[in-house]
Formats: structure tokens, sequence, C-alpha cells
């Protein structure tokens, strides 16, 4: 698992891969770190699927990158609704959930289960430049 840093030098906004074409059960691939950062981010899941598919999501954070703890999000439809639950995902889509910042945390990750078929694009969408609506 690779950490990638989301503030890399001259390139504003971000998009960080955090899984590229994965598949099965596990966490993502790489996790981002938002260094001192205290903006949230959004993170995009788009999925290709097979037959009767099926993937369950655990958005995660964590302060120190050893410790992980369930995000607090919103969908972008609902961005006032926050949860920090799992959800599911049962079609090819793109998803996106605004990753919100109610306590301190600097690594983001996504942790996939009960992965049917599914195959997952993951990036985690961030720009420091400027204050989100969603802060």
């Amino acid at each position: 698992m690779a950490t990638l840093p989301a503030n890399a030098s001259g390139r504003t906004p971000e998009i960080v891969p955090l899984s590229v074409a994965q598949a099965g059960n596990g966490p993502s691939t790489n996790v981002a770190d938002r260094g001192p950062s205290h903006k949230g981010g959004i993170v995009q899941i788009r999925t290709a699927v097979g037959g009767t598919p099926t993937c369950t999501y655990l958005i995660e954070v964590s302060a120190d990158g050893v410790s992980w703890s369930p995000a607090t999000y919103a969908d972008v439809a609902t961005p006032t609704v926050n949860s920090t639950s799992t959800f599911v995902i049962t079609a090819a889509t793109i998803v996106q959930k605004i990753v919100k910042q109610p306590a301190p945390w600097r690594y983001v990750r996504v942790t996939y289960s009960a992965n049917t078929n599914v195959t997952n694009t993951t990036d985690l969408l961030y720009d420091d430049t400027q204050t989100p609506p969603w802060s």
C-alpha cells in the first residue's frame, strides 16, 4: 500500500488515486495523505461490474495512518445529511461522497467488502486553495 500526497507541488486541485481497477475485498491500494491541511475532500468511486454485482464501502480516516475510523461523509446530492455508515453499490456508476472534517484527520482510504463482480476505481478529489462549501 502506497501513501500518496494530496498536495503535490504545483497541482491544485489534486486527484489522488486510491485504487485503479481494484477488485476483491480489503483497503484501497493507496492512502491519500492530506498533510497538515484542515480541509475535506470528495471520494469518487467509479465501478465496472459483472453479473449480480454488489460491493460494500467504508470510507476511513486516520490522524496517524495506523489507527483508522469511519469518516463523516455526505452524498453530493444531500450535502447536509451526514453519515459514518457503510454503503452499497450494485450497478456500474460514479458515486461522489463529501468527506467532512468534524475531527482532525490526515489520511483517507476506502475499504471494500462483500465484493462480488465489482471493479473499483476510486479517487480523492482535493483542493487546498479555497474553503469548500462543505467544510
